[in-house]
């Protein structure tokens, strides 16, 4: 209050001194009241008042600057409001445009006031300045009363007219508040509407496009006309127009587009082939495949045209493309998004925190998106707990057999925080990664036992009650941890982990008989010290040993029912009244007392450990609803894709207009293709040869950007870019035949070399190396790259000398495994085996032989691999095409495969001439392996760095034929791609490998035990590689 005062007296003295002394008599007197607490502030403003009313403008523009920027600080002015309100017919400009700055914030809180100017609003619209009449409209619009709804809807029609842009942009504003204010003019509304939409400014776009949303958003026709121009304008609208505008479109594509995501489908129910199907129906199948899906030019015209704006600095527009993206893009381009929604993590927290709400809901349904940024979400410590759990349960859904080692060790240190809410998360995310990924069920529980004995009470809560979650998956296997965990008991004071304890024993008491009366007896003590929480189930325990070990525990029970039938709680009252009247038989028991046992001791169902974000889903990303995870006032469902496109002509427009608009999207393709490369080449091509498909008109322009096209799809390596343009639409006649022109050019120089490759073959190979080399001769109108065939030539050559090592080693598996049954390949078989010859495709591939027998009577022609559906990461090293298999002929052919140290399978497609068939090859986890040879000393070093988590072994008992030295070394290396480690005791065998792709260390450590059993230790950084193999080499030993 003294503050105030004492600011306006200082302002007021600099500004007009004439005034303050006019006005220091009738303040002076009240000021030294103005240090009472309960002064009276009605005089503080007087100065104002009369310099509003001074004849001078200068006191009167000072005094409007004083007001408003009272106003911008939050500072209530609105007692001042008749003493502004009679300045608005001023003739100073500069004035008036603050007087309606100070009437835009008051109009609606003084309304009766303001209804008294109203003659001069409804002048100020016919005002020659801009300012003025947009300004008059967004007044009169703010005066909230029905009486001048007629007045406001005049003035709307007439400023939606206006030649000044800003004048129609506040003219779509006013339309939300008359709507607000009066529903019923609704259809008058949707007029005005109407005409603003075809507004080709790109200022007034985005406001009509909200009034829209706001009064008629279920008016989807008065959008068709506008929508191409809608798209075209967008790059250039304000930023939080681009906004609405991209979550209006997006609706409106889902509703006038069919479903971008059906080949999808419908190539995964074609893979699914019957063998007794008839040629007719096979070729209705391929008809159908081959008329899958082909995008609309105006779906196709709408994400090239938002695929810019991730660029965007406003985290909103981003945030938009990505939901625009996610919603209504082919899977293969929802992709593109991610790096834009990495790049958003880099901002304050509020944005983060919903980037990564979203990321979490994407993260679910699709990992393969957010995979190669996984080192983005790891947790920092100057992270405000929101955003450490939500990057962590963002890292828990890209958890799969590939990474969970590094995110596993990234977990081990995030339990270690100070912030005792987030590390209580993370022992539930390790819960989470051990119910979802099998192999790292028993590393995990381990993990966890161990902070059972950390200092923290929270930590070891939490992982109680994780473990006793995981129990429930397979008790059967874990009575030592219950013990643990019951001497725990005495030590642990939060009630969730007692009663979760106690749930464990009770469950499982049969599991330790003798433990669990004994625990029973201590709680009994505690009973009346113990939480609400804690002596239900004390209760459960005390009923469950009643049924199953009545002869120790009868008495004890029956003092816990005592003590709990004069519990404070109802709840605890009524459980013992329940339980008494069901497990102790008397005359009033009725029929249920016989099914006492079956009602306590039925088989539960083991939690299921989900994802908090697994039904966010069913909102739209990027809302209000889907950051609450419930339904907000005002939200708009996404409309499911129409099963048939609705007709695509209503977006055509007028010849004239139709003209301007394509003119207009050529020119901007042009300008636009620097930027285009944003992401990838490959995408870029996608959009261009759609883009070219969509228009109408062929102009020398496009002729030539087509070429251009060619160009660099040719001259770019790998299958990315022939793969994105398959996708698209075919291609134009023109293009096929340079393309074939090109190849016949190249051919005639590779002929030569092919020919002397395939003779040198035959004088070198035989049998079926003999078809190698002459279908090798016969493929000369193929267009493979020069590099390519040396290349697979070199490899044959090196492939007999170290086949004929192979007599070196001590075993190799001849185990084959089948690839293609006869049947589903038409008459084509094939089988594999894996041949243990490492460095022929590259470092980290895994040698594959592939042999591909024609059972048929007819040649099958040009086998080869396409479309292969490989996880992250993984590559693959294709052998060359075979030209010509003869009737019951048979080849070996040599393929390479970087498995990434994942036993997950490569998918791909085998294909002939007229057919392909879907196929994939799942490596043993011994043959992920490389040996190593190390010294016994060198291993013992780098077991003992190798321990703790990195650390599985079991127990086995070995059958009798494999209890010799040799017998174990030839059967674990036959299971095994290791290197037997010298050793100085006969009871102990060490094996040595490393990971074929990133080189870890495998260590196996065979101990011989008494009585014919043996203990196998595995000490590798790739916990599931090992517990795998830990699996894998058991039945190896135990069995004969």
């Amino acid at each position: 209050m003294f503050g105030n005062g004492l600011s306006y007296s200082e302002q007021g003295g600099e500004a007009a001194p004439e005034l303050v002394q006019e006005a220091a008599p009738t303040t002076t007197p009240s000021a030294p009241a103005a240090f009472g607490l309960f002064s009276s502030d009605t005089k503080k403003n007087e100065d104002l008042k009369q310099m509003l009313e001074s004849s001078k403008d200068s006191a009167k523009l000072d005094a409007m600057k004083r007001i408003v920027g009272m106003i911008a600080k939050g500072k209530n002015a609105s007692e001042l409001f008749p003493a502004v309100v009679k300045n608005v017919a001023s003739k100073n400009i500069e004035i008036k445009k603050l007087v309606y700055v100070y009437l835009m914030r008051y109009a609606e809180e003084q309304q009766d006031l303001a209804l008294l100017s109203i003659s001069t609003f409804q002048r100020a619209l016919k005002d020659p300045n801009q300012l003025i009449r947009a300004s008059a409209l967004r007044v009169l619009s703010s005066i909230r009363v029905p009486i001048i709804v007629p007045i406001m809807m005049l003035a709307i029609k007439e400023a939606s007219s206006d030649l000044s842009p800003y004048v129609r942009k506040n003219a779509a504003h006013a339309i939300q508040k008359l709507y607000s204010l009066d529903p019923e003019q609704k259809e008058m509304l949707i007029e005005v509407i109407e005409k603003l939409l075809k507004d080709r400014s790109t200022l007034v776009a985005g406001s009509v496009v909200m009034a829209f949303e706001e009064v008629c958003p279920d008016r989807i026709d008065l959008i068709h006309k506008n929508y191409r121009k809608l798209c075209n304008l967008l790059v250039d609208v304000e930023e939080w127009g681009q906004v609405v505008i991209i979550h209006m479109l997006t609706r409106y594509a889902r509703t006038q587009f069919v479903s971008p995501w059906k080949n999808d489908e419908v190539v995964e129910e074609y893979s699914e082939n019957n063998f007794y199907e008839s040629d007719e129906e096979q070729k209705e199948k391929d008809r159908k495949v081959k008329n899958t899906y082909t995008m609309d030019p105006d779906h196709r015209l709408l994400l090239r045209n938002t695929k810019p704006l991730l660029q965007s600095r406003n985290a909103a527009v981003v945030m938009a493309v990505a939901q625009l993206y996610w919603h209504s893009a082919p899977k293969s381009e929802a992709g593109l998004v991610s790096k834009s929604l990495v790049r958003l993590l880099r901002s304050n927290r509020e944005v983060q925190y919903i980037v990564l709400q979203n990321i979490a809901t994407m993260s679910i349904q699709r990992k393969g998106m957010f995979e190669p940024y996984m080192k983005s979400f790891y947790v920092r410590s100057t992270d405000p707990t929101m955003i450490k759990t939500l990057k962590l349960e963002i890292l828990t859904n890209l958890a799969n057999e590939a990474n969970i080692s590094t995110l596993l060790r990234e977990f081990q240190t995030y339990v270690k925080s100070q912030d005792k809410q987030f590390a209580a998360a993370t022992i539930q995310a390790i819960g989470r990664c051990a119910t979802n990924i099998t192999e790292v069920t028993d590393t995990c529980l381990n993990g966890l036992v161990c902070l059972l004995s950390n200092r923290d009470e929270i930590v070891v809560a939490e992982s109680v009650v994780v473990i006793k979650k995981l129990l429930q998956t397979q008790p059967a296997h874990h009575g030592e941890i219950i013990k643990h965990m019951a001497k725990l008991l005495d030590n642990i004071t939060v009630p969730v982990a007692r009663a979760s304890i106690l749930w464990l024993i009770g469950e499982y008491c049969e599991r330790v008989p003798k433990i669990a009366p004994d625990v029973l007896r201590k709680t009994a003590k505690t009973f009346t010290n113990e939480d609400d929480l804690v002596k239900l189930q004390i209760l459960n325990l005390g009923t469950k040993l009643y049924l199953t070990n009545s002869k120790q525990t009868k008495l004890l029970t029956q003092y816990v029912l005592n003590l709990g039938k004069y519990d404070q709680s109802y709840d605890i009252r009524d459980r013992t009244r329940f339980i008494r009247q069901l497990i102790v038989p008397n005359e009033k028991s009725g029929a249920l007392s016989k099914y006492a046992k079956k009602i306590f001791l039925a088989q539960k169902p083991a939690p299921l450990l989900e994802s908090p974000f697994k039904d966010r889903d069913h909102f739209q990303l990027g809302t209000l609803s889907h950051t609450l995870n419930s339904r907000a006032t005002g939200y708009l469902e996404l409309s499911d894709w129409p099963e048939v496109a609705p007709d695509p002509s209503v977006r055509n427009v007028d010849v004239a207009e139709s003209a301007k608009e394509w003119t207009g999207i050529l020119g901007k393709t042009k300008k636009e293709k620097p930027a285009e490369k944003f992401y990838s080449e490959s995408e870029e091509e996608e959009d261009e040869s759609a883009s070219t498909s969509s228009s109408e008109s062929e102009s020398g322009s496009e002729s030539e950007k087509e070429d251009k096209e060619e160009g660099s799809s040719d001259d770019s390596s790998g299958s990315s870019s022939s793969e994105a343009s398959s996708d698209t639409e075919s291609e134009s006649k023109e293009s096929a035949a340079k393309k074939t022109s090109r190849a016949a050019d190249e051919s005639d120089s590779e002929n030569i070399k092919r020919k002397a490759k395939g003779i040198s073959k035959e004088s070198s190979t035989s049998g079926s190396s003999d078809t190698e080399s002459v279908s090798s001769e016969e493929s000369s109108s193929d267009s493979k790259s020069e590099s390519d065939s040396k290349s697979d030539f070199e490899s044959g050559k090196s492939r007999s000398p170290t086949s004929s090592k192979v007599t070196t080693q001590v075993s190799v598996p001849t185990k084959t495994h089948e690839l293609l049954h006869r049947m589903s390949g038409k008459g084509l078989a094939a089988h594999y085996h894996f041949s243990r010859q490492p460095g022929i495709f590259g470092d980290r591939m895994v040698f594959v032989q592939v042999t591909v027998t024609n059972t048929t009577d007819q040649k099958i022609e040009n086998i080869h691999i396409k479309e292969k559906k490989l996880p992250p990461g993984m590559r693959m090293h294709e052998f060359n095409p075979i030209e010509c298999l003869e009737p019951a002929g048979s080849i070996t052919v040599s393929m390479g495969i970087d498995f990434c140290d994942s036993t997950q399978m490569a998918s791909f497609q085998l294909c002939t001439k007229d057919d392909c068939f879907d196929v994939n090859i799942q490596p043993p986890v011994g043959e992920l392996l490389l040996p190593v040879t190390m010294s016994e000393k060198d291993f013992k070093k780098e077991q003992g760095m190798l321990t703790g988590m990195n650390e599985t072994s079991a127990t086995i008992a070995v059958a009798p034929q494999n209890s010799t030295r040799l017998v174990i070394i030839e059967r674990i290396v036959k299971a095994a791609n290791l290197g037997v480690v010298p050793s100085g005791h006969d009871n102990i065998l060490r094996f040595a490998a490393k990971t074929v792709h990133s080189g870890s260390l495998m260590l196996v450590t065979v101990e011989m035990k008494e009585s014919s059993t043996a203990q196998l230790i595995i000490n590798t950084e790739k916990t599931v590689i090992g517990s795998v193999l830990l699996r894998e080499l058991k039945p190896v030993l135990s069995q004969g």
